[in-house]
């Protein structure tokens, strides 16, 4: 898989998710424009190409790259937009300890977690769009390690690995009056059970914080 491939991008079409929180259960609707979905987890091969670096525990270039931490994702994000002649979606301040996401950019960024959601789901309204073992690694099948992105059958939009292999982080954050700045993560890992690795699952970590079951796919907005 060359990084060409591994940075296909699918457009996703314009919809309505509807969000829920097992801990408060709270749930919210969320309406979305069209945007653009990257169809694989960033791979170590294009992260490597990017940036220099081969964080990841497990090595291999067809391998999503874990290890990363939000703050690296949305970095990379910038990174990338730059090389490629966008406008960067993330304007980051001097000290680099806050961002902001300008939404009229055309460059990369992370999805939001309706666009994550929405785009997971893909038109279906189970708890994942296939059987498990068809669609995703995760601890009944997946031998505890990572594996190749694009193995499993990709949802009816096209896009693989959207529940398990590596939690991909999202723009968002999870809850400002509990939680802080923790970031939303969304899909499910190598390392969980089943019932973690669903469409409306929703995990949280501190934007610093690198670990070796999460990821990340880049989004772009249509402007």
């Amino acid at each position: 898989m060359d990084v060409t491939a591994a940075n296909e991008m699918i457009t996703i079409p314009p919809g309505r998710v509807t969000l829920s929180d097992r801990r408060t259960q709270r749930s919210w609707s969320v309406g979305l424009a069209s945007y653009r979905l990257a169809a694989l987890p960033v791979t170590q091969a294009l992260y490597a190409q990017v940036t220099g670096r081969r964080p990841s525990a497990a090595q291999g270039d067809h391998l999503p790259v874990e290890s990363v931490s939000w703050w690296d994702a949305a970095r990379f994000c910038t990174t990338l937009s730059l090389r490629e002649g966008l406008t960067p979606a993330y304007h980051f301040d001097e000290d680099g300890e806050s961002v902001e996401w300008d939404a009229s950019a055309d460059g990369y960024r992370l999805p939001t977690e309706a666009e994550w959601e929405h785009a997971c789901r893909a038109g279906t309204t189970g708890p994942r769009y296939a059987p498990p073992d068809e669609i995703a690694w995760y601890r009944g099948n997946s031998q505890e390690r990572l594996h190749a992105v694009g193995g499993r059958r990709p949802n009816p939009w096209g896009l693989h690995d959207m529940i398990g292999n590596v939690w991909d982080w999202c723009w968002d954050v999870y809850d400002a009056e509990v939680y802080g700045t923790y970031r939303v993560l969304r899909g499910g890992g190598w390392f969980d059970e089943h019932w973690s690795c669903r469409a409306s699952a929703r995990r949280r970590s501190h934007p610093a914080f690198r670990v070796d079951d999460v990821g990340f796919r880049l989004a772009r907005s249509l402007v």
